[in-house]
């Protein structure tokens, strides 16, 4: 007996979930490397300690760039060493594995990744679009004659999708998501604060007083630590979460928009369908404090934040590859990339 396995290659976080087990793996997309001898050091959380920190001669490289993969051997590394760590290759034979990819991915960057999962793992690799999967994991019954709509926003990219009857409908992938929330807030107090700070202090900034709500009225407080942009020396400064409402507002309404534009192409009967339903907002960038109430208001629909956003496209991706198995004729239709084959 085989043992299947979803992979959500993220670009900031890989997951892991194997059959009957659920999510066994969740580490960042990160990979450490000695440049003078092409030597990996370190992967996932140990690397991404090491972000902003390392000497001249190792670097810190995440391989996945906007959803795709940026460096094919260094991704190979990343996937091998979590494979591994798991001890799958010694419990399954040739394996089904489920991996997902944003709904633009080009030919070459699907054959990239599906080459990438087979060096690593083996086995029959299946590739799937992120927001059908996500909304699978969400716990959305997508195989229904009814519009369900999902927006997941992850590290690189913001998948929005309407899918019925186990297909997407319509959707748009963009690049932009919350990596672009981190850089915009690093920008933000370079430009008002005079502060520059790494990639880490911007995402626990984030995660501590980010807020969706550019008229927040419940004002939180931080102290941030950095270099000073004119001196060069250390320095602190209090920040609040209103600021950062301001420096995400941007961002957030171009994904807002890019929601609208998906929600103007459907039918109407779905659209009727999306006001019953609401719209489930998963992945890392939904647990943004007030994001479903900005979106909601602003695409007049109720919008739902799921259990798990950070384990939805693995739980997903291991609930398709179920559906799969029990649909063994049909897996054309489950498999809108194709495999291997």
């Amino acid at each position: 007996m085989s043992e299947d396995i979803g992979i959500d290659l993220g670009t900031a976080n890989v997951l892991v979930s194997v059959t009957g087990k659920g999510v066994v793996l969740n580490e960042p997309s990160v990979v450490a490397v000695d440049t003078k001898t092409n030597k990996v050091l370190a992967v996932g959380k140990e690397a991404y300690e090491m972000v902003g920190r390392t000497p001249g001669n190792i670097k810190a490289i995440r391989p996945l760039k906007d959803g795709v993969i940026s460096d094919f051997d260094v991704t190979e590394s990343m996937l091998t060493y979590f494979i591994d760590k798991l001890k799958l290759k010694k419990m399954v034979s040739k394996p089904k594995v489920m991996i997902c990819a944003p709904t633009n991915i080009t030919n070459i960057e699907r054959k990239a990744i599906i080459e990438a999962a087979q060096k690593a793992v083996g086995g029959e690799v299946f590739l799937e679009e992120e927001p059908k999967v996500a909304a699978i994991g969400a716990g959305m019954d997508i195989f229904e004659p009814t519009g369900s709509m999902v927006i997941d926003i992850g590290g690189g990219t913001s998948d929005i999708a309407v899918v019925s009857l186990g297909d997407i409908v319509t959707s748009e992938s963009l690049k932009i998501a919350g990596d672009v929330m981190n850089h915009d807030i690093v920008e933000y107090l370079k430009h008002n604060h005079n502060i520059i700070i790494g990639e880490h202090t911007a995402e626990n900034i984030k995660k501590e007083i980010g807020t969706a709500n550019i008229d927040v009225t419940d004002i939180k407080e931080m102290k941030v630590r950095g270099r000073d942009s004119v001196t060069g020396m250390p320095i602190s400064v209090t920040i609040n979460n209103k600021e950062i409402a301001e420096a995400l507002h941007t961002t957030l309404m171009i994904i807002i928009n890019g929601a609208k534009r998906v929600l103007e192409t459907i039918p109407p009967e779905l659209a009727a369908d999306i006001i019953d339903r609401g719209v489930m907002l998963t992945g890392g960038g939904s647990m943004l404090e007030d994001l479903d109430e900005v979106i909601s208001t602003n695409l007049t629909v109720p919008v739902i934040i799921s259990e798990d956003p950070l384990e939805n496209v693995a739980k997903g991706a291991g609930a398709l590859l179920d559906h799969l198995s029990s649909e063994a004729p049909k897996k054309k239709k489950f498999s809108l990339f194709g495999n291997n084959d």
